[in-house]
């Protein structure tokens, strides 16, 4: 779910009441994804982006309203790497993000993530060090013995 910019707050209730009642009816989803939009290089330049406190509010508010969803992923390249991992305290419990530059077009779009890769070892010590154990896994979060 893309988030903070046209959007009100009974946007996001009713986009994640859709994909609740989708996954109590059908099934399917591993996660939810919460996307921060970002305002640069783009025609909505003009909106200010969510603040943090709104970006932690709303991954607190989808891991309780998505009960029904097994894990809540932070996506680092757009929320930046120390957002990422305090998200972690607020109800994410996957970390994601291509491990390379591949990600780079939300640094174009204003990220504060202006090099976005990451190793697999800097990611582990970014969940350590927020006191959280770090588990490799397969695209179905079976665990991989690395």
């Amino acid at each position: 779910m893309l988030y903070g910019h046209v959007e009100n707050y009974g946007h996001r209730i009713k986009h994640m009441t859709l994909l609740r009642d989708s996954q109590d009816r059908y099934g399917g989803f591993n996660a939810f994804i919460p996307l921060k939009f970002r305002n640069s290089n783009n025609e909505l330049s003009g909106i200010k982006e969510a603040s943090v406190v709104e970006d932690m509010k709303n991954y607190a508010v989808a891991r309780i309203f998505l009960d029904n969803f097994p894990h809540l992923k932070g996506y680092w390249p757009m929320i930046g790497k120390p957002l990422a991992q305090l998200s972690l305290s607020f109800g994410v419990d996957d970390m994601d993000g291509t491990i390379n530059d591949t990600t780079r077009i939300y640094s174009l779009a204003g990220a504060d993530e202006q090099n976005p890769g990451m190793t697999v070892s800097e990611m582990k010590t970014l969940i350590l060090d927020a006191k959280r154990t770090p588990v490799e896994r397969d695209s179905l979060y079976h665990p991989i013995n690395s």
